[in-house]
């Protein structure tokens, strides 16, 4: 299991290496915005309007059911899971550190797993499976995660695993949040339905 989990550790650094490399002057100003979450302010005001839309009022449940799922998923990552496995950020490691270019700063000293893939996958995961058999364009949501999250290995604060394991937290949360969002709108009368985003 230990030589196992080295050579996991090796091909996670040389492939963290080789995307880290991709870089140009245009890239590094395009992953800097992505990876801000205020670059994101347009899409989540889109959502919120198309919760509007669809539920009318009622789509306060969804709203607090979504900032709920952002603050769990920040937290679980940031505040136990980071510091539970203490794996260096790609900047932050005594072994490739040197081979990182700066152009954001570094972050917190650990980086499994991504709390930018844990809440945004979180996130576009609820709102997938809400909407996704009557807005057949709610998979481009997708977009968003992948981006956010590949914004972090180039800019070199975080490990492809650390975004894959951030990506798994946020899709086991999403999917949990929905499964108990949608069990308490059948036992409350005036909650919102899920299945009407169907």
């Amino acid at each position: 299991m230990e030589q196992l989990l080295e050579f996991l550790d090796q091909i996670d650094k040389e492939l963290l290496l080789f995307l880290h490399r991709q870089s140009t002057p245009f890239l590094d100003i395009a992953m800097v915005a992505i990876t801000e979450k205020y670059s994101w302010i347009p899409l989540y005001l889109i959502l919120i309007v198309v919760l509007i839309r669809q539920f009318g009022w009622q789509a306060i449940y969804s709203i607090v059911a979504v900032i709920l799922l952002v603050i769990v998923s920040d937290q679980l990552t940031s505040s136990f899971m980071k510091p539970f496995f203490g794996r260096f950020r790609p900047c932050h490691d005594p072994e490739i550190g040197h081979l990182i270019r700066i152009i954001r700063r570094c972050g917190g000293e650990f980086g499994f797993v991504s709390s930018h893939a844990a809440n945004s996958f979180s996130v576009s995961t609820f709102y997938i499976l809400l909407f996704y058999k009557t807005h057949r364009y709610v998979w481009w949501l997708l977009i968003w995660p992948l981006l956010f999250s590949y914004s972090r290995i180039y800019l070199g604060v975080h490990y492809p695993l650390d975004v894959l394991g951030g990506a798994l937290v946020g899709i086991a949360l999403g999917w949990l949040v929905y499964g108990i969002t949608k069990s308490l709108s059948q036992k409350i009368p005036f909650a919102f339905k899920p299945d009407q985003g169907h």
